[in-house]
């Protein structure tokens, strides 16, 4: 029997087979737009740490061929996440030549970011690793959102987590943490989102 929910597919990843999506995380950003009404047509949206594409190929159907969608990783997309507004950049995003590039197809009215660090197990080292990629993604929304622009991030819960939202209201409006249904239920994992950022 398997011990945890990671062991076999659950009902949000058996969804996101069906409906094509490559991992169960999309449920998670769509809860986030249902509830905070983040992606309109005609936007031009920062993907950060998108692959497989999960999150990449929600935000282009919500689009409906409007606007473009920017998405950055490591790792390649899922060979089936296409779409004539999707620019696509595989590198490393502390690369002055990537962010370069992100900041070329900007500014932006929505930034995104679901990136996990590699983890140990070790909660202590996981979500320190985890803080690395929070703030990597607000220096992203700081510089390159526009005015108005909305943010969300993924993070691993621990005491840091109100520093991490100290420091986004002072870009936005309004910071505040919430985590979707969607996530399961053993996870450590929430989410970071700012409304409105604020003009420069």
């Amino acid at each position: 029997m398997p011990k945890n929910s990671y062991e076999k597919p659950d009902f949000w990843s058996q969804k996101a087979f069906k409906e094509g999506y490559p991992a169960r995380s999309v449920y998670k950003l769509q809860e986030i737009d249902a509830k905070f009404g983040f992606i309109k047509k005609n936007y031009t949206v920062l993907d950060l740490g998108s692959a497989p594409g999960s999150w990449t190929t929600w935000l282009l159907r919500k689009l409906e061929g409007t606007g473009c969608v920017v998405s950055v990783d490591l790792n390649p997309l899922s060979k089936d996440v296409k779409g004539d507004n999707l620019f696509f950049y595989q590198g490393d995003l502390l690369c002055e030549e990537i962010r370069t590039k992100i900041q070329a197809k900007g500014p932006y009215d929505l930034v995104v970011c679901d990136a996990a660090p590699l983890t140990t197990g070790n909660r202590t080292v996981d979500t320190a690793r985890s803080r690395g990629l929070v703030e990597m993604a607000i220096w992203y929304a700081e510089n390159m959102l526009k005015a108005d622009g909305n943010f969300c991030v993924k993070i691993f819960q621990n005491g840091d987590q109100q520093k991490e939202l100290m420091k986004m209201k002072t870009i936005f409006n309004s910071a505040k943490g919430f985590k979707p249904e969607a996530c399961r239920a053993e996870s450590f994992e929430t989410y970071l989102i700012g409304l409105n950022r604020k003009k420069k």
